[in-house]
């Protein structure tokens, strides 16, 4: 009897054990993973203007966003860094593969020789002829000759021509989506708080520390230290505190959109890193995608209630509203217009022949749309390429 008893304690104790173990598995998949790189660090300063030092900025702004995050259950917080170190570039995204996180933010400051210009720039990996985009990617890739065997490491690119990266692979059409919502959110964030946004809306710049992060990603310049104002904003607790509370909202905004909000429990339908666009409700067919369309471009528009799959190509996204004629897409007609929140997505083409659609999108590159890649249709509702062709 006493074998009996110790036998049933046994028992009762390891399925307790089970228990646990598996509640813990569970409750860390349901988590919605947030990767926060600081830019820069250790003998690396960044950018440095009137005893303001970029890392020591990155590093503040990334604590305090992380520290707001972490105050939801639902969130889980991987740092890059969390202290004055150097990380490689390729390192600082592979944390966040390792971690297979939801998506990658990286923060820095911005910094020109004309200490008039000031404002915040939000980024998603993509190849641009926009100099300032270049140069911007330039400054920032330039940290990569900082780091040991750097020859080896990025065998094939040149961190003062990331033009280079063309030749590399890159995951655009399977997070762009995802990666310019996360980056308008950002940008709204800080429109609220009256921060002036440089430019027309997300850019895309051909990042590395981007390029390597295989999610959803962003890089997030808070504004400029070399202005006077802004550099002391940015180098203060109260200027941090606001800018972190934007970005962490944006955050949120982004999980609660797309992930849900942890209050249903239907949070397994969500999927756990891609997600397929997310179709604005029209009340004739309120699982359609909603079109604004041209009368002169009527062809170009998808037909919602037509059957079986589209290819188009995607050729930018912006904030303001263009007028779909060739003069304002470089010469290409058969534009089409998706809009979505406040941004407007352009396309052109439409086919359901891929090898037709693969010659469209060269056609776009040669006409300086090098960040241009496929998107799918089917039934009138976004897919993945990869699912159009299956």
């Amino acid at each position: 009897m006493k074998l009996i008893r110790e036998f049933r304690k046994t028992s009762i104790a390891l399925s307790f054990i089970i228990l646990l173990v598996y509640s813990s598995a569970f409750g860390q998949s349901n988590l919605f993973k947030v990767t926060l790189d600081a830019g820069h660090g250790a003998h690396d300063f960044g950018a440095t203007y009137n005893g303001h030092v970029e890392k020591n900025i990155n590093l503040a702004l990334v604590l305090k966003v992380g520290r707001i995050l972490e105050q939801n259950p639902k969130i889980n917080v991987v740092y890059t860094r969390k202290t004055d170190v150097f990380i490689d570039l390729i390192e600082r995204a592979n944390i966040a593969n390792r971690a297979d996180s939801n998506i990658f933010v990286s923060i820095h400051c911005n910094a020109n020789k004309n200490t008039a210009g000031d404002g915040t720039e939000t980024y998603v990996m993509g190849m641009s002829k926009t100099a300032s985009n270049l140069e911007a990617a330039k400054k920032e890739n330039s940290v990569i000759t900082l780091e040991k065997d750097y020859k080896q490491k990025y065998e094939g690119f040149d961190p003062n021509s990331p033009e280079t990266m063309i030749g590399m692979t890159l995951m655009q059409e399977e997070y762009m989506d995802n990666s310019i919502s996360l980056a308008s959110m950002v940008e709204d964030a800080f429109g609220k708080l009256g921060k002036k946004i440089r430019g027309e809306g997300v850019k895309q710049a051909p990042f590395m520390v981007l390029h390597k992060a295989y999610m959803p990603r962003i890089l997030i310049e808070t504004g400029f230290i070399s202005n006077y104002t802004e550099g002391n904003a940015l180098d203060s607790e109260e200027g941090q505190n606001e800018i972190a509370k934007a970005i962490a909202e944006a955050i949120v905004g982004y999980k609660n959109e797309y992930f849900g909000n942890g209050n249903s429990d239907n949070n397994a339908e969500k999927p756990s890193r891609k997600i397929i666009e997310k179709a604005i409700k029209d009340t004739s067919s309120p699982l359609k995608l909603k079109l604004i369309e041209e009368p002169a471009i009527k062809k170009a528009v998808i037909n919602q209630d037509a059957k079986g799959i589209i290819f188009k190509v995607q050729l930018s996204a912006s904030s303001k509203k263009l007028e779909l004629t060739p003069n304002n897409f470089n010469g290409l007609k058969n534009i089409s217009m998706l809009a979505e929140k406040k941004f407007y997505k352009y396309m052109y083409g439409e086919t359901s022949d891929y090898d037709e659609a693969k010659k469209q999108l060269q056609e776009a590159k040669s006409k300086g749309y090098d960040s241009a890649y496929l998107i799918a249709f089917k039934n009138g509702e976004k897919i993945s390429v990869q699912d159009a062709l299956k």
